[in-house]
């Protein structure tokens, strides 16, 4: 959507004229209006690397920061492996993977790898590559050269050191193909940084708490999914997990308006939704009355 077309929905909306600026700018300009104190909040979608040097800006300004996540996903051996497959399929290449919550690291316990793999790769063998325009199409290009050329990279690091490509791993231009990855260590960028790509890692687990943990062991803390049918499971989790939100037999992709939005760590700093970002962006002031 470009800034014309956005002004025009703001318009029609029945908005009075100046409610609402849209200013394209260079990252200059864009930095001189957070310096700018006029400007009581900044609220800023993108990289935690540029969210947090505009934070370290702000001076006293109120920031909202929706950042960079690795999303992790826990799939426990009473999960629905059918349902599983088809959301991670879905949370991990939708948008070539270039969503802040997309499905990028899944946890499975290890008595049901396999068959969770069976499944998974299945569904991603099956996903058609191309114009992102044409109704067919599940996973379009990358958003430029660079980002299709840096995930190579780190598939290639990531193999050098011992990963395995259960299938996809190849670019050609701009367009990577859905990857899978096996084999991996914390430390490879495939598992420690956002990708940002049509990419997923998929690392087994023995213990409920293990897996905890292992997803915890990141510098993001966006959003989680856990897949069981054991209640005491989904509360532990929720209480263990550092994120901003935890999703129950669904991928941490999912996100509705009305829900708050938003993480901890370097994800981020406050949350989005209609409501939340409402009181995020509200100053509370008190009236006390001492009346005869």
């Amino acid at each position: 959507m470009t800034a014309l077309m956005l002004g025009e929905i703001i318009a029609q909306a029945g908005l009075p004229a100046g409610v609402v600026s849209i200013l394209p700018c260079s990252n200059d300009l864009a930095e001189q209006m957070v310096l700018d104190e006029r400007f009581k909040l900044l609220s800023f979608t993108g990289s935690a690397k540029v969210g947090w040097y505009l934070k370290s800006k702000a001076g006293k300004k109120k920031a909202l920061l929706e950042l960079g996540g690795n999303a992790g996903v826990i799939i426990h051996q009473d999960a629905d492996l059918d349902l599983a497959a088809q959301r991670c399929a879905a949370g991990g290449f939708s948008y070539a993977g270039q969503s802040c919550i997309s499905v990028q690291r899944i946890f499975v316990q290890e008595l049901v790898v396999k068959p969770f793999l069976d499944r998974f790769l299945d569904l991603v063998k099956g996903l058609k590559t191309g114009d992102p325009m044409e109704e067919a199409t599940n996973v379009g290009p990358m958003i430029d050269s660079d980002a299709a050329e840096r995930t190579e990279r780190w598939v290639d690091e990531a193999v050098k050191h011992g990963a395995k490509v259960l299938i996809g791993g190849k670019r050609r231009g701009r367009m990577f193909d859905p990857t899978v990855l096996s084999d991996v260590t914390r430390v490879m960028k495939v598992c420690s940084e956002e990708v940002f790509a049509p990419l997923v890692v998929v690392i087994p687990y023995r213990e409920f708490d293990e897996a905890l943990s292992a997803l915890n062991d990141s510098t993001y803390g966006l959003q989680a999914g856990v897949f069981t049918n054991d209640l005491k499971k989904v509360f532990h989790a929720y209480e263990e997990l550092e994120v901003g939100g935890l999703m129950v037999n669904e991928v941490p992709t999912y996100r509705i308006d009305p829900m708050p939005y938003g993480g901890v760590k370097d994800s981020g700093l406050g949350r989005e939704g209609v409501r939340y970002v409402i009181e995020e962006m509200t100053e509370l002031k008190l009236l006390a009355l001492n009346l005869p």
